[in-house]
C-alpha cells in the first residue's frame, strides 16, 4: 500500500469501476435568446471583430509607413459606423421581439388572468344572447305548425 492510500483508507483500484462524466448538466440561469435576436447578435460580433482586426491592420500599416495605411484608416472608420449599426440592430431586434411576443412571466401574469376572466364573461354573455334569440324565434305567435 502507498502512503496516500494508507492515510485515506481507500485503495486506488476501487475507483476503477466508477464511470466519470465529462461534464455535468446545470440548469440555465437565464432563458435562451430568441432566434432573430441571436442572429443579430452573431452578426454584430462578427462585424465588430472584423472591424477590430481592420483597425489593427490600419494601425500597423501606419507605423510601417505602407501605402495601404490611408485606405485602411478610411475603411476602418466606415467599418466602425457599420459595427455601431449592427450593435444597435441587436438592441432594436430585441425590443421588437419583446413587444411582439410579450414578456413571459412565471407564474402567469395578472394581465393574462384578467384576459381569461374577460373572455369567460364575453362567452357567457354570447351564450345568454343566443338562448334569448332562440326563445324569441321559437315563440312567433303561432299555436302549431301542423
Amino acid at each position: 500500500m502507498d502512503t496516500d492510500e494508507r492515510r485515506s483508507g481507500v485503495r486506488a483500484t476501487s475507483y476503477a469501476n466508477v464511470p466519470r462524466q465529462l461534464w455535468v448538466e446545470e440548469p440555465a440561469v437565464s432563458r435562451r435568446m430568441a432566434d432573430p435576436v441571436r442572429t443579430a447578435a452573431v452578426r454584430a460580433v462578427i462585424i465588430a471583430s472584423l472591424t477590430m482586426i481592420q483597425g489593427m491592420v490600419a494601425f500597423l500599416c501606419t507605423l510601417t509607413g505602407a501605402w495601404l495605411a490611408f485606405p485602411m484608416v478610411l475603411s476602418s472608420v466606415g467599418s466602425t459606423v457599420v459595427a455601431t449599426w449592427a450593435v444597435l440592430d441587436v438592441w432594436v431586434t430585441r425590443q421588437v421581439w419583446n413587444q411582439r411576443n410579450g414578456v413571459v412571466s412565471i407564474p402567469s401574469s395578472t394581465a393574462r388572468q384578467l384576459r381569461r376572466e374577460r373572455r369567460r364573461v364575453r362567452r357567457t354573455a354570447r351564450a345568454a344572447a343566443r338562448r334569448a334569440e332562440r326563445i324569441r324565434r321559437g315563440g312567433s305567435g303561432r299555436l302549431s305548425q301542423a
